[in-house]
């Protein structure tokens, strides 16, 4: 990976975006950004390997990974930088690393501003594309029956009720966790200050057709597999960790070690915005415009929970300013146990200036969590990445055992079942 990126990310692309050009500053309670000059020797960053003398190449990008999270980013420059590592790793011939501070905008936005980047392998002309979901729709025939519109209406009622319930539901529980509901601590929980500890990223990739396959099969959505996935990996391991004796080994075999009752929550992003398309982002990267938000009101989602957070957090943030809503933040991360997202990415590969991309593995630190579960698809790929304390979650390669063995169950216990016609 050539140095020359350094020189395209000034001409072509990132710092056409203004808040890749702009410090962060603040006023009292008011936050805003001020235009600076960029110089890129202070954000890119291209440190000397000898490869020869590394005999874990995987194991020295992880540590070199982990240590960018003991030091801030410098608050009085643009606050993104980029390490290009020319060391051949087991799945790259190189590896380039983006830290960008999360001001500058939701992963959303950032995958999207990275595809932006980008262009397809096979076109060097071309964006990449990036898969489009559209809602499925019920298979209602028209009928002039007076019991099947009857039906129809007493459906629709009944679902309005359940939506308001559960809404009511879900808002108060995300108050009590504000106040008081923590979950159980486990070998998967921190304690106060573990967003303050060092970080560790590991990741695996498996295959997203497996994914699917469950998917069409189960007739369910693949954040829904994901879940699934993800709660069969965690059940593994804490199953396996509480079945230890004192000293690590093992105890006495049980069908399940895990507690009569235990609370382990995921704290899900739902992002109650749409975000920009590629191809908005490259116009306003190309045409050095200013106008292009990073993301707009698109739809009502299906829980209404998530815009009453996102309206008492907004409210916050005005009334008493960014150190109280990041405390609020804090706790209700600190209360639950992990935080869960899926971000969708191309469907063909693509190179970033004439580089292709083997993987993209997206992830972030600082949270009040010992682990932070993402999961990137590209292409025919899905690629599991995890943020953990090392300091609580000792064996991190076997908790990403774990998820790809809960795919493979998954994937032989459909299969065994027998698949219909359709997905064969």
């Amino acid at each position: 990976m050539s140095t020359s990126i350094a020189a395209e990310l000034e001409r072509e692309t990132l710092l056409k975006h203004p808040r890749f050009s702009c410090k962060l500053g603040k006023k009292n309670r008011t936050v805003f950004w001020t235009p600076t000059t960029v110089n890129l020797d202070h954000h890119v960053t291209v440190p000397e390997i000898d490869s020869k003398t590394i005999n874990f190449p995987d194991k020295y990008v992880e540590d070199y990974i982990s240590n960018m999270t003991t030091t801030p980013l410098d608050l009085s420059k643009p606050l993104w930088e980029l390490h290009l590592l020319n060391i051949k790793t087991s799945e790259a011939e190189s590896v380039g690393i983006f830290r960008i501070h999360h001001s500058i905008g939701d992963g959303a936005s950032l995958i999207s501003l990275l595809l932006a980047c980008t262009r397809k392998a096979s076109d060097p002309e071309a964006l990449p594309t990036v898969p489009k979901f559209r809602k499925k729709r019920s298979a209602s025939g028209s009928s002039s029956n007076y019991s099947n519109m009857f039906c129809w209406v007493f459906l629709c009622i009944w679902s309005g009720l359940m939506f308001v319930f559960n809404t009511l539901v879900d808002t108060i529980l995300f108050v009590g966790t504000i106040l008081f509901l923590k979950d159980t601590k486990s070998p998967l929980k921190g304690e106060l200050g573990v967003e303050n500890n060092t970080k560790r990223f590991i990741h695996r990739t498996v295959s997203l057709d497996d994914i699917k396959l469950v998917k069409d099969a189960m007739n369910m959505t693949i954040n829904d597999v994901l879940l699934g996935i993800t709660q069969a990996a965690l059940s593994r391991y804490l199953n396996r960790k509480y079945g230890e004796d004192e000293n690590g080994g093992k105890s006495k075999e049980k069908a399940s070690n895990l507690p009569k009752s235990i609370r382990l929550r995921a704290s899900i992003t739902a992002n109650v915005r749409t975000t920009a398309g590629i191809q908005d982002l490259a116009d306003m990267m190309a045409k050095k415009s200013k106008t292009t938000r990073w993301a707009i009101i698109d739809r009502k989602k299906q829980s209404l929970e998530s815009h009453f957070t996102f309206a008492c957090a907004t409210l916050i943030l005005q009334l008493f300013g960014p150190k109280i809503a990041a405390g609020l933040t804090r706790r209700v991360l600190f209360n639950t146990t992990l935080t869960f997202s899926n971000v969708v990415g191309p469907k063909e590969e693509i190179s970033f200036f004439g580089h292709p991309i083997a993987y993209v593995a997206p992830s972030l630190y600082g949270l009040s969590q010992a682990l932070v579960i993402h999961y990137q698809s590209y292409v025919n790929k899905m690629t599991i990445i995890m943020a953990i304390d090392p300091n609580v979650i000792l064996d991190p390669h076997c908790l990403c055992d774990d998820l790809e063995e809960s795919l493979q169950l998954i994937r032989n216990a459909v299969t065994k079942k027998g698949l219909p016609a359709d997905v064969v």
